[in-house]
């Protein structure tokens, strides 16, 4: 076969081929729920799965794409997310960000066990003895007693601690906090915990709704939820 057949043969393979992949494109594309059913019966089957089904139709074609990562779809799903949580992170109205963005940082932020110290001033917190404390200061506990509500406590942004004025454990004494965080290799958090003045750490956990929890050997504190407030904590992620 001379040099220009041969030429104009691989041109008409690579047409064949060409035709082909159109042809098998099109019938996916007839094949796809988005294009038969049409983008507004998809976005109510995917507002009626859950969030982790929609994120994962969003790879399945770019008309799912667009369908699945809407913020006409990811709004509610966010306020379904939020409802029922002690505290919304503040970073859920970062500026620009899409709703399927929020409603994944809202995620992580929600399992983060490292308190910052806009959580700490943000939150109002109860304040309890524990059993293993001293019966003196339990009997000036009204909630260990069962004749008042718990203690409550506050942080501040210039460090200082302070209670209520008729609380009865504080003693009008000057108080300070202090956030100690310490990292193993590769920024692994080794340590972490709240201290108030010289009393004894207190580690920090946090609950399914979102509230925190920090506690000693002696007394604990709980964030009180305060949903009504809108949002809280930092602006930006912490790990």
């Amino acid at each position: 076969m001379a040099e220009s057949e041969e030429i104009e043969e691989g041109k008409r393979r690579r047409r064949r081929v060409s035709a082909a992949e159109a042809e098998a494109g099109a019938e996916a594309e007839a094949r796809d729920p988005a294009t038969a059913l049409g983008p507004d019966v998809v976005e109510r089957v995917l507002g009626a799965s859950d969030a982790r089904s929609v994120a994962r139709s969003a790879a399945v074609s770019r008309a799912w794409h667009g369908i699945a990562t809407s913020d006409r779809l990811w709004a509610p799903k966010c306020e379904e997310l939020w409802k029922g949580k002690a505290h919304i992170p503040r970073l859920s109205m970062l500026r620009g960000a899409s709703r399927l963005t929020v409603y994944s940082m809202s995620i992580m932020d929600g399992q983060r066990a490292r308190v910052a110290k806009d959580d700490l001033c943000d939150h109002v917190w109860e304040y309890r003895f524990k059993k293993t404390a001293p019966e003196y200061w339990r009997n000036l506990d009204p909630s260990w007693k069962g004749t008042g509500p718990p203690m409550r406590r506050y942080f501040h942004l210039n460090g200082s601690h302070t209670a209520d004025p008729d609380d009865k454990v504080w003693g009008g004494h000057e108080c300070t906090f202090s956030i100690v965080t310490s990292y193993v290799g590769d920024g692994q958090i080794r340590e972490h915990y709240v201290r108030i003045n010289r009393w004894p750490p207190m580690r920090v956990s946090r609950k399914e709704d979102w509230s925190w929890e920090m506690s000693n050997n002696l007394y604990v504190y709980n964030s009180v939820p305060d949903a009504e407030k809108g949002i809280t904590g930092p602006l930006f992620p912490v790990w």
